[in-house]
């Protein structure tokens, strides 16, 4: 389930404005002069440019900006970024840095601190020094631009949020859009509780363990290596029919410390969803290349959408960048310069999250005497304790702010992220790293003109460990799995590490040229969708934690279904809502209700009610679908009766795990008699239970009538906005829910419905065919025509085509902005 993004923090706000004397005028203002916030004339004079900016916009309010240097162009991205999503840039550097209780009040104090104490904004800041001269050149042009946006507003022209929560923006920084970068890094590289999760389960029998932590899949997509037996059809090697019939019961102290560990994530959940970043089991896009022998046009083919929560407005910022030696387009992170995913006239290059282990927890081994020494190989050692001063608003009434102490421990693993009951735990992650500069890979990958070209850059890249997919005009594709993964020099990282030994140091990282990828496979084509992507013959460890592969198959099995795909077919890949586990388990369960050892009951309608609805059922995830949303429901009660009779009640709630999908499908495909309840003779029994308990929450959520319990009435789109909840002033940035197709979770389809973030399919054959396009629009602000213009076509599953060459930006431009240098 996606975390809410209303709780507290909008009731802090709504107090905020009710007890405004000015609500009135907020509300006036905005109707009066709200259309003109954040526009700009057709021709502007700036300082801080050398020569003349072009920026054309076309009909969506995608900014095309040529330049005549790259300084000018990323002063240029910088002032126009910010003319869009200045208000959405602040919330994002806010979150990083832990400063969003200088706004929001105390109620976000304990997300402020938990960035604290990663110390995103130490790391930014020190990262500064290590960046060579261009990528520091791009960051602090980049910053001009923004602040020469910011210094032309008025308090009358602010974007509506800030004029709302009564503060200005301070000046943007270069730090400022590194940090922003931790961001994705906690949303795509975060596994550490699932670590301390794992050691509670680690006196669990490894019979069950294996089962309930399926690492292997018989639906894995490889893309480099192969597995020592073949599992494409079979599911026995998943479990076993026996299991031992142990049930691991959670002491007190261990209750405690599960419990703080899922309040932590809910608060955490809540804080990277509220700025579209929230990854459900760090599952987050599917991309895919298929060489031109399997296209119409000869030429190669490459898509990509990337999964996060949806939010107003969007994560991504659509824009073309043009300059001497550079010309590229895709998307952007608002409050960063370049490229993340696009092309330019060369290639083409698209992400997904790989996922590999790059957090170690370390149980560190304190002074019961002194607080601040703890345990090495070498003897004790004094901890850093670095003190941070958060601001925190003491009103919703008032900007005053008091300053809330907050210190942090570090030892020389990283800071104690954890406490609890007198154990405490070191982080160490790569994201930590002050040398990391990603900036400079995706420099380098916006000039790249081959695959040797983009394997340099990605030898650069040290963010979170993602699958680029690739393709050239030349007719190439290839894949490479790259970012830092560290090799440990015992173990696997997958619980925590004694800390007062060495034996969980990291002694290297997997060299580039040993990190997975293939260019230019037999097949034609490459896949990936955060599923396991390398065999049992690759020779590192990169993780356990794998997605369940149901997208990766089902793309793969559509693509290879037809010899010569198109940009049509892409799209209709995009858009597919065939759920593989859903349709398995709507017949396994029929299968089941036939071999039931009872036969027929009286008074068992709806038993045979559902069996022949999903006897009928075509396992589409479609919005009037009724067996979808039942066939959901039951799956998941049956999930917790089989843990709670596994694991027990209390270790069951605990038990999160990416790739359970496999578990499920496992047991209702081969529905082991070791694994069923005591309490029923057979599974058909034990399905019996579920349909009632599964009907009795249906009613119960939705009411009586149950031609109304429908996949689209369950799973709504919702784009929420963090003010959006708020009564009156609110209402301007909501965008009403809606029925969504496809999904996420146990039952996922290529279309995850709402988390998909935006959409592409790169022509290289022809640049002005590509299609692309995010989930509302350019804007952030509500009144703007672009605020939601692209809607329609995201829900279509349409993107629209973006124009690249002179001659098509051209002939695409609605509106032409000149920034010109102020003379000296």
């Amino acid at each position: 389930m996606k975390p809410p993004l209303k709780r507290t923090l909008s009731i802090v706000i709504s107090f905020l404005l009710l007890a405004s004397a000015g609500i009135s005028l907020f509300t006036s203002d905005r109707q009066s002069s709200g259309a003109q916030v954040l526009k700009v004339p057709s021709d502007t004079t700036i300082d801080g440019l050398r020569a003349r900016v072009i920026v054309q916009r076309d009909e969506r309010g995608i900014p095309y900006i040529e330049a005549a240097n790259e300084s000018d162009l990323y002063f240029a991205q910088g002032y126009v970024t910010a003319s869009d999503r200045l208000w959405q840039m602040d919330l994002l550097r806010r979150t990083a840095r832990g400063e969003l209780s200088e706004i929001f009040g105390k109620v976000v104090l304990e997300e402020d601190k938990r960035r604290r104490t990663y110390g995103f904004a130490v790391v930014a800041e020190a990262t500064i020094a290590h960046a060579p001269a261009e990528v520091r050149n791009a960051l602090e042009a980049y910053a001009r631009g923004v602040n020469a946006f910011i210094n032309s507003l008025t308090s009358e022209t602010l974007p509506l949020e800030f004029r709302i929560l009564k503060y200005r923006p301070r000046p943007w920084t270069m730090g400022d859009s590194i940090v922003i970068g931790k961001n994705f890094a906690e949303a795509l590289s975060n596994t550490w509780r699932l670590d301390l999760m794992r050691e509670k389960f680690a006196n669990l029998p490894a019979d069950k363990r294996r089962v309930i932590f399926p690492i292997v899949s018989p639906r894995d997509v490889l893309v480099v290596g192969t597995d020592r037996t073949r599992r494409r059809n079979s599911t026995s090697r998943i479990g076993s029919q026996r299991a031992s019939n142990q049930t691991l019961r959670l002491d007190d102290d261990s209750v405690r410390f599960m419990r703080a560990l899922a309040e932590i994530e809910e608060t955490m959940a809540r804080s990277r969803a509220r700025i579209g970043l929230y990854a459900e089991d760090r599952a987050a896009s599917n991309n895919w290349v298929v060489s031109g022998k399997r296209t119409a046009s000869g030429k190669p083919l490459l898509a990509d959408d990337p999964h996060l929560q949806p939010t107003a407005p969007s994560i991504w910022y659509m824009t073309h960048l043009s300059a001497p030696g550079l010309r590229v387009a895709g998307v952007a992170t608002p409050g960063a310069p370049g490229i993340i995913i696009g092309h330019n006239e060369r290639i083409a290059w698209g992400l997904t999250n790989l996922g590999p282990d790059v957090q170690d927890i370390y149980r560190e081994k304190f002074d019961p005497q002194n607080s601040r020494r703890y345990q090495t190989p070498a003897g004790w050692r004094d901890a850093e304790v670095r003190r941070e001063e958060i601001k925190v608003r003491k009103s919703p009434v008032s900007t005053e702010t008091e300053t809330v102490s907050h210190d942090v421990t570090v030892t020389r693993h990283g800071p104690i992220i954890f406490e609890q009951d007198g154990a405490r735990y070191a982080l160490r992650w790569t994201a930590l790293n002050p040398q990391v500069v990603d900036f400079e890979a995706f420099g380098k990958i916006n000039r790249a003109r081959n695959w040797n070209e983009f394997r340099g850059a990605l030898k650069l890249y040290r963010g979170p460990t993602q699958n680029f997919v690739y393709a050239d005009v030349d007719g190439n594709i290839g894949y490479y799995g790259a970012g830092q993964i560290p090799v440990r020099k015992s173990g696997e990282g997958s619980v925590p590490y004694d800390g007062a030994t060495d034996a969980g140091e990291w002694k290297s990282f997997i060299p580039f040229g040993e990190l997975p990828h293939v260019y230019n496979p037999p097949s034609g084509i490459i896949v990936t969708a955060n599923s396991r992507v390398v065999g049992e013959s690759y020779p590192h460890h990169l993780t356990h934690v794998w997605s369940a592969p149901d997208r990766a198959r089902r793309i793969y099995d559509l693509l290879s279904a037809k010899q010569k795909l198109t940009i049509s077919d892409f799209c209709a890949v995009q858009g597919d809502v065939h759920s593989l586990s859903a349709i398995l388990f709507a017949r396994e369960v029929v299968e089941a209700a036939r071999a039931e050892k009872s036969g027929t009951k009286s008074g068992d309608d709806k038993w045979q009610e559902m069996v022949q609805m999903f006897d009928r059922w075509d396992g589409n995830l479609e919005a009037e679908s009724r067996a979808a949303l039942l066939a959901t429901e039951i799956r998941d009660v049956l999930q917790r009766k089989i843990l709670a009779a596994s694991l027990g009640e209390e270790l069951a709630k605990s038990y999160i795990w990416p790739n359970r999908t496999t578990f499920i499908n496992w047991i209702i495909s081969e529905r082991p008699r070791a694994w069923l309840p005591p309490e029923y003779e057979d599974y058909a029994a034990l399905l019996r239970a579920c349909l009632t308990e599964a009907r009795s929450a249906l009613a119960k959520r939705y009411g009586a009538d149950e031609s109304k319990w429908t996949w689209g009435r369950a799973a709504q789109v919702r784009f929420q906005h963090p003010i959006s909840a708020i009564p009156v002033i609110g209402q301007q940035f909501s965008i009403a829910p809606f029925p969504q197709r496809g999904g996420g979770g146990g039952f996922a389809t290529v279309n995850v419905g709402s988390g998909v973030s935006m959409r592409l399919i790169a022509d290289p054959g022809n640049w002005d065919n590509t299609q692309h396009g995010i989930t509302l629009g350019q804007s952030g602000d509500p009144s703007s025509v672009h605020w939601k213009d692209q809607l329609a076509d995201w829900r279509a599953v349409t993107p629209r085509a973006f124009p690249f060459s002179t001659r098509g930006v051209n002939a695409a431009a609605k509106q032409t902005l000149v920034l010109t240098p102020a003379t000296k």
